[in-house]
């Protein structure tokens, strides 16, 4: 369903620039489902192909959702409102506020690491924290990128609830017995564990910016 909603957006998107943007992201995004080992038994136990969860950790779904939220997140935007993308100047590249340029953009995987290392927090909140605590970083260094940031945010995490509430009419239960509630708040919103809107927010508010700050390009609506 996922690779659906993907396939949707992607063959709707107005501009190539749009199009080059989801694919390049959704393809390194996809690296970050390695990372599932983090999260499994931490914060959930999903079933998974072959068992590959239960028995390594690691499982091709995650490869899968990684691609697909990925590339939704940084362009949901444009989806909605009609952009466009320009390089920016060499005297634009020459602010002040981009000799941070590097460090804003290690941000996120530093914070990540230490919140993992050095805190018993539940990955989860890890994932979260670095991911907002990296927006407001990029906020600071690409401030024309702010209104693509918190409406992205908004609009992914209603997306992402959406989404997420046809798991729980399918699968009634899923979410009590694939979820460590108790290593969480176990706070639900409808059936929604509180932490997936929160990492669904931070998710899209910093990424929606990593083309363009990677890139040095601006974003125009029209």
């Amino acid at each position: 369903m996922l690779l659906a909603i993907w396939s949707i957006v992607y063959f709707s998107l107005r501009e190539s620039g749009s199009k080059k943007e989801i694919l390049q992201v959704s393809l390194w995004t996809s690296l970050l489902g390695l990372t599932e080992p983090i999260f499994v038994p931490a914060y959930w136990n999903p079933p998974s192909l072959f068992d590959l969860a239960q028995r390594t950790g690691f499982d091709i779904e995650s490869l899968i959702f990684a691609f697909g939220v990925g590339g939704l997140a940084v362009v949901v935007y444009e989806w909605f409102f009609k952009t466009k993308h320009t390089e920016m100047s060499h005297m634009e590249k020459m602010n002040t506020r981009h000799k941070y340029h590097f460090w804003v953009l290690s941000a996120t995987p530093v914070i990540f690491l230490f919140l993992y290392l050095f805190t018993k927090l539940n990955p989860i909140y890890s994932t979260s924290a670095a991911l907002f605590i990296g927006g407001i970083a990029t906020w600071y260094c690409r401030p024309d990128l702010k209104v693509k940031m918190f409406v992205s945010g908004g609009l992914f995490t209603v997306g992402y609830f959406l989404y997420f509430l046809t798991l729980i009419i399918a699968f009634p239960g899923y979410v009590e017995r694939v979820w460590n509630l108790t290593a969480i708040s176990g706070v639900l919103v409808f059936g929604v564990p509180l932490e997936e809107l929160m990492f669904a927010f931070a998710l899209g508010f910093l990424w929606s910016s990593v083309y363009e700050h990677i890139k040095w390009r601006k974003i125009k609506t029209i």
